[in-house]
């Protein structure tokens, strides 16, 4: 089903489709784990001053919805249950809806169509919402009937990095956690593993975020290391406990940058350098542009710079250049034009 939205919006967007949709018809929200889906039909709610009922589909029952019979007048008739059976509109969202089985389904048919169950009718006003998680992402899914699937207009929600740091300055996340992802933006989401493991998500970080501050001051290593571990992914969580390991040493990628430092040559400092390397690889990823024509003075300086780098760099450990210069399992890559000169450079990298 997803893999046919070939469009994506971010939160801000996201809020405005269902600003003008959802008072006429019912939105189904598609999106990773973790990434805010829940969170934002409930800023939505609030913005149009409804409350929101969330039915979680995954726990629910027909019955959770149809309600009971009971025997009025010599005839029966089912009573829909009470949070559902309201006087006043409200925003009902239906929490993880393709986690149903196909009974629970088809009995939300006639309240997502119709807005009504049996001969109780959603009263004028309300909005119907449903949101869940994809096959790819390693969640619990089930197939949705075409019959639902038509009955709802598709949204896929993307996670928008500009939009959730925003977000996390005005609430006051952890420092280290918005420095981190100021310097690393690659890495507030990552696929979800084939395994049983924390992945990151923009979820996980607010988690690490929480614990953080309830540690305070004098965070050490082995604490840095052990909560990231539990929130993020593997390598996202090495990669922050180095980043926590440098904050308080003599490397930082801008003093190296503009040539301050150097590249740490020790063993002991080696996780830190995979760090710094990799932080450099966001960095050229982000600001060198496609084409070389394309290039500012300002980037012109930077190309300049990175490629003495990338050198000095080879010098003190080959093996992380090639890592460099490889494509990632998220998809970045250096520009075509600048890994050419690189090869032309050093040799050694053509392998």
């Amino acid at each position: 089903m997803t893999a046919s939205l070939a469009q994506s919006v971010g939160p801000t967007q996201l809020i405005e489709v269902l600003l003008h949709v959802a008072p006429r018809r019912p939105v189904f929200i598609w999106g990773a784990p973790g990434i805010g889906k829940s969170a934002l039909v409930q800023r939505f709610a609030e913005q149009v001053g409804l409350a929101c009922v969330s039915l979680v589909g995954s726990q629910l029952a027909p019955e959770d919805i149809m309600g009971v019979p009971r025997i009025v007048g010599g005839v029966s008739e089912f009573c829909p249950p009470k949070m559902i059976a309201r006087d006043e509109p409200y925003c009902l969202f239906l929490d993880e809806l393709n986690a149903c089985t196909q009974d629970v389904q088809k009995a939300f048919y006639s309240l997502i169509h119709d807005r009504r169950i049996g001969s109780y009718a959603l009263p004028a006003g309300s909005v119907v919402i449903g949101e869940g998680n994809r096959a790819q992402d390693a969640a619990i899914v089930r197939p949705m009937s075409s019959a639902l699937i038509n009955r709802m207009v598709h949204v896929q929600l993307a996670v928008s990095h500009p939009e959730w740091m925003a977000w996390a300055v005005e609430h006051g996340l952890h420092p280290l956690v918005l420095e981190y992802l100021t310097l690393r933006p690659d890495q507030l989401w990552s696929q979800p593993h084939k395994h049983e493991a924390p992945f990151s998500t923009p979820r996980s970080w607010h988690m690490l975020s929480d614990a953080l501050h309830e540690y305070g001051e004098g965070l050490s290593d082995r604490t840095i290391m052990t909560l990231a571990s539990g929130c993020l992914s593997p390598v996202h969580a090495g990669q922050f406990r180095a980043f926590h390991k440098q904050l308080s040493g003599r490397f930082r990628l801008d003093a190296i940058l503009q040539g301050e430092a150097r590249w740490p040559a020790s063993l002991e400092d080696r996780d830190v350098l995979y760090f710094l390397a990799q932080s450099f690889r966001a960095r050229l990823i982000r600001e060198l542009p496609a084409s070389r024509d394309e290039l500012t003075p300002p980037q012109k300086e930077m190309n300049h710079r990175a490629k003495a780098l990338v050198r000095e760099l080879a010098a003190v450990a080959l093996e992380m250049t090639q890592l460099l210069v490889v494509k990632s399992d998220d998809g970045g890559e250096l520009p075509p034009w600048f890994l050419m000169e690189l090869v032309r450079d050093l040799p050694r990298l053509a392998a």
